[in-house]
């Protein structure tokens, strides 16, 4: 994983979140057990997702996966497929 993604996608992630959390955002972090992210935060993740790298069908690949799929999503997950889907962090 390049930094530049991760550190790209978690500053969308405190951008959605109403506040700071509490421990650092790291590849593990959990989007339902450590941020606590509901169903309105990805909505709003996804779009700064789809601003950012126009290319990356992350809607399509969210859908894709069933609740507990997505429930069980890392911050690292999310990283890896904005990298595989040929973005690397950089505009």
């Amino acid at each position: 994983m390049t930094h530049d993604a991760f550190s790209t996608l978690t500053s969308m992630i405190l951008e959605v979140l109403p506040d700071e959390p509490l421990d650092p955002i790291a590849p593990t972090t959990s989007f339902r057990h450590d941020l606590a992210f509901d169903s309105i935060q990805f909505i709003a993740l996804a779009e700064l997702i789809q601003d950012r790298y126009p290319d990356v069908d992350f809607v399509t690949w969210i859908q894709a996966k069933d609740l507990a799929q997505v429930m069980d999503l890392k911050v690292g997950d999310v990283a890896a497929f904005v990298i595989a889907s040929g973005a690397d962090g950089r505009v």
